[in-house]
């Protein structure tokens, strides 16, 4: 897997870095973000969409990404776009 480096919070000091890539191969979006407290986590498993299981599966997480980080975000749809087109 190759990764597209989009960025990284500004200022976020040595310990935390929530970043953005894009993996144009598998044309996925990739975050890493902070780890939600124990009531977001449980109130994301308790959420109820029609069609789907209550809860969060085995292999997928919730994690936090700051607001201050939609641009790189729209950087990465447009990352991904582009990799459609060629």
């Amino acid at each position: 897997m190759s990764l597209l480096f989009i960025g990284i919070a500004p200022n976020t000091g040595d310990k935390q870095s929530p970043t953005v890539w894009v993996d144009e191969e598998k044309r996925e979006f990739v975050f890493q973000g902070w780890k939600p407290g124990p009531e977001l986590e449980a109130e994301c498993a308790a959420f109820e969409v029609p069609g789907h299981a209550v809860g969060i599966p085995d292999g997928e997480a919730v994690v936090r990404i700051p607001a201050h980080m939609v641009a790189m975000i729209r950087e990465a749809c447009d990352a991904l776009e582009r990799a459609n087109v060629r």
